[in-house]
């Protein structure tokens, strides 16, 4: 209810006490949405800052105030040097308007998400200048407009058959909640009549409370048996809430942001644990290829050619099963191709558990993080955190503009191309000969870089992540396991006249991973 008419005819006259006959110094905006007037009287400074951010709209009345070096504007020149002789409310309306002695006037539209602050020179209808040049239709605003006269009597709130938006439109939320509450929609007139009275008799009492709603710190002119501050000072009551919602709200939801990153991130690194435990205990309880491939090997002079299927001794059970063949192949042949599965699948066991145990790592790591956060209650601790802890993601406009997605994983850079042009263009402008460069084995993909670190080795665990996200962003995503050849970057070059994307690779190395995606980490 800052800014309603009901708080706006407390605080005005006690704004008149403070402004009148203090010069104007100084008007500027170092934010798209603040404008601050620095003002002096008695030598003394004060301060009028406006913050019209559609989500936080508020207005403080600092003593002091430190103007940034840089980022900086100077604004409504024509103000400077002049003199405030009144400050009024304009009646029934969320408006104020500053008179200054040279005739010119300030008038403060606070309407919300469109609220303004607009010039009107000495005599002149129309303002001259406007704070928020995007509200167009402000530069055709008449004071007289804002003017209202509203019957506050029994006639007219019979006439109205009790309709409070309509008797009185300037109740804001918490008057009109308190209405409803008091069963205001159920009552018959005389009895609406006497709830609005009762809270008529409430807003003219000069006691004002800041509350918190659904993460939103508000005004309310209404006993509060919740209040988290109460004062009878209007300007006190500006200040406070203007530190409760540009600081503290603006903290709560950074941090909020946060914790939901976080907690998104654990519950996606939990699903991973599980499906990756589950897979690991499959593989784990299954027959190795390599034993059906002993049985077989063990009774090629018993398998006929074209044989589906065929009852063998199994020496590993010590028992007689059916075993099956592929048709069109030699039993050699297939038992060949079941020795290179089971030495895939010792591969994948190897790599599923090590994928596993840097998933519990990580999701221990989470939740030391999000304990860490919960405990925070300003913004340096939690900025501090987020930087020490490399959590802090690129601008989307960044990312667009570059030919590359980027990934950070323990402290090293990650490059992922994001076209066959680009990742030329990531290789010709932002490959070091130190770099490590990676590429899905015998398919098309992204190249891959990771970013070298002066004196400090490739970590086996930034290696197999960089390679997961090579294979992730390849041909290969769909595949149980991808082979990821890995080089120095200076063993990469690209051909003249070679298709986008192409190189040539001098030396390799390869690595079997499985294709996972960022979504994963």
């Amino acid at each position: 209810m800052h800014f309603n008419f009901h708080f706006l005819k407390f605080l005005c006259p006690e704004l008149d006490k403070t402004f009148s006959g203090a010069e104007i110094v100084e008007c500027f905006s170092q934010n798209k949405d603040e404008l601050v007037i620095g003002c002096t009287k008695d030598g003394e400074d004060i301060f009028i800052r406006a913050n019209l951010l559609p989500s936080i709209s508020c207005l403080s009345f600092p003593d002091n105030f430190k103007r940034s070096k840089r980022n900086t504007v100077s604004l409504f020149p024509q103000i400077i040097g002049k003199k405030i002789s009144k400050i009024e409310v304009v009646n029934f309306e969320r408006a104020f308007i500053a008179y200054l002695d040279s005739g010119d006037k300030i008038a403060f539209k606070l309407h919300g998400t469109r609220s303004n602050i607009l010039f009107f020179p000495k005599e002149e209808a129309l303002p001259s200048l406007l704070f928020r040049n995007e509200l167009r239709d402000d530069k055709n605003l008449l004071v007289s407009e804002l003017l209202k006269n509203l019957q506050l009597d029994w006639n007219t709130f019979s006439s109205l058959e009790g309709n409070a938006s309509k008797f009185l439109p300037t109740l804001g939320k918490i008057p009109r909640e308190w209405l409803k509450n008091q069963g205001y929609i159920e009552a018959g007139l005389e009895e609406k009549w006497e709830l609005m009275q009762e809270l008529l008799d409430m807003l003219e009492s000069p006691l004002y409370a800041i509350i918190s709603d659904e993460n939103e710190y508000l005004l309310s002119l209404l006993p509060e048996k919740e209040a988290i501050f109460t004062t009878s000072d209007p300007i006190k009551a500006c200040n406070e809430l203007f530190r409760y919602r540009v600081v503290i709200q603006s903290f709560e939801k950074e941090k909020h942001s946060w914790l939901k990153q976080l907690q998104e991130q654990q519950k996606r690194t939990k699903s991973y644990i599980q499906k990756t435990g589950e897979r690991l205990e499959q593989l784990l309880h299954e027959t190795p290829p390599s034993q059906v491939a002993d049985v077989i090997m063990a009774n090629l002079h018993a398998i006929e050619p074209n044989t589906e299927q065929i009852a063998l001794f199994n020496f590993y059970s010590g028992k007689e099963e059916i075993f099956k063949l592929k048709v069109g192949q030699s039993p050699q042949k297939y038992a060949e191709n079941l020795y290179r599965k089971s030495k895939n699948r010792k591969k994948e066991i190897e790599q599923l558990s090590q994928n596993l145990a840097e998933k519990e790592k990580l999701s221990r790591q989470t939740a030391s993080w999000l304990e860490e956060i919960e405990g925070f209650k300003d913004f340096r601790s939690l900025r501090d955190f987020v930087k020490n802890n490399h959590l802090t993601p690129k601008s989307k406009e960044q990312e667009e503009q570059l030919p590359f997605k980027r990934f950070e994983i323990e402290g090293f850079e990650i490059l992922v191309g994001k076209s066959a042009k680009s990742n030329d263009d990531m290789l010709r402008n932002y490959a070091w000969k130190e770099d490590l460069w990676l590429h899905a084995k015998d398919v098309s993909g992204s190249h891959v870089l990771i970013k070298y670190r002066s004196g400090i080795n490739f970590p086996k665990t930034v290696l197999e992540r960089a390679a997961e996200l090579a294979a992730y962003y390849s041909k290969n995503k769909n595949e149980s396991l991808s082979p990821v050849m890995y080089t120095p970057a200076k063993f990469v070059r690209k051909v003249k006249g070679s298709a986008p994307g192409a190189v040539m690779v001098e030396k390799e190395n390869v690595l079997m991973v499985k294709p996972t995606g960022p979504t994963s980490s």
